[in-house]
């Protein structure tokens, strides 16, 4: 990849983040007629309280002063402060970012390990029983929502064998440090992290699967076989490698959509991260918090983006990067 194709890919990604960031101005800030009335919506607030808030959140301002200031600030690291909790929003995304983190990479390490693994061995021989049970599957847990597998483990697991807490990241009547803090947060990280897991492996599933039967048609594949190599060894050397491709674009995009999408999970099981965040400034109407985690999240998506598109010249330097 040369120097040339980094560059224009970085400044279209700057230009789509720009777009974004214009967006993100516009639907949060500009489309509601008045975020305050929105926002004290049945609750008992005089005029000159209302003036107030209005004049501590920049409101009182033209929209065109509004977004400028909104730009100087964001370009300062300055996403402005929550309506809700009246601190500083850059604080409140930054202290949820590890649970996030957290809980989104360890589901999508499982997720991509057991759906890739699945998806390889039923492409490779399709229509046999194991493909046509991996592929139900897959397809059912691809198809079925996360609240609906969240409810079940907090029905089973929760409720009826209390083999788990129903939510949050730790207990707050626990005293746990070190090495058995980690394990208690690991406790309460099971359950969330299996429903995202299965939500995900079900996609990553398919994609190999559809990958491997495309490649185990490729002649480079008939050629190994004629100098000798063992079937174990073309599937796994040359055929595998090369149906791996869309899954690691896959996974990229993923992680960039789940950071910001874990909404239902991170709500359903009280985990404090990013998607619970974006669920309680919903529902209270905090427009400064909604901003921010759009930004981030779309940020992120962004960013896989990128990321998918060098690992795809990486694996596979035929791949020309437009």
């Amino acid at each position: 990849m040369t120097l040339r194709t980094v560059v224009r890919r970085l400044v279209a990604a700057a230009i789509t983040l720009l777009v974004t960031v214009a967006l993100n101005f516009y639907l949060l800030r500009v489309v509601p007629a008045d975020p305050v009335a929105t926002m004290t919506r049945g609750r008992k607030v005089t005029a000159a309280k209302r003036d107030e808030m209005r004049e501590r959140f920049g409101l009182d301002e033209s929209t065109v002063v509004q977004f400028w200031k909104y730009l100087r600030e964001l370009a300062r690291g300055n996403l402005g402060y929550s309506f809700q909790t009246g601190q500083p929003v850059t604080s409140e995304i930054w202290d949820r970012v590890p649970a996030t983190l957290s809980l989104v990479g360890i589901s999508t390490v499982l997720a991509a390990t057991l759906g890739i693994w699945l998806g390889a061995r039923s492409g490779w021989k399709p229509n046999g029983w194991f493909d046509r049970l991996a592929t139900s599957g897959s397809m059912f847990f691809y198809s079925t929502s996360d609240a609906f597998f969240g409810l079940v483990l907090l029905y089973v697991f929760t409720q009826k064998l209390q083999w788990f807490p129903t939510g949050g990241i730790i207990d707050p009547r626990s005293d746990n440090t070190g090495i058995m803090k980690l394990f208690e947060q690991l406790h309460h990280m099971t359950l969330p992290a299996t429903v995202l897991t299965i939500g995900y492996v079900g996609g990553y599933s398919l994609v190999m699967r559809a990958s491997m039967i495309e490649t185990s048609r490729e002649d480079f594949l008939q050629l190994a076989r004629a100098k000798g190599a063992r079937e174990e060894e073309v599937r796994r050397r040359h055929a595998f490698r090369n149906a791996l491709l869309p899954s690691i674009a896959l996974i990229a995009l993923n992680v960039g959509f789940v950071l910001g999408g874990a909404i239902v999970v991170e709500t359903l099981f009280t985990w404090p991260g990013l998607g619970l965040a974006f669920s309680r400034a919903l529902g209270a109407n905090d427009y400064p918090m909604l901003q921010g985690l759009f930004l981030v999240s779309s940020f992120a998506v962004i960013v896989a983006n990128l990321i998918a598109d060098v690992a795809y010249t990486r694996f596979d330097p035929r791949v020309e990067i437009a």
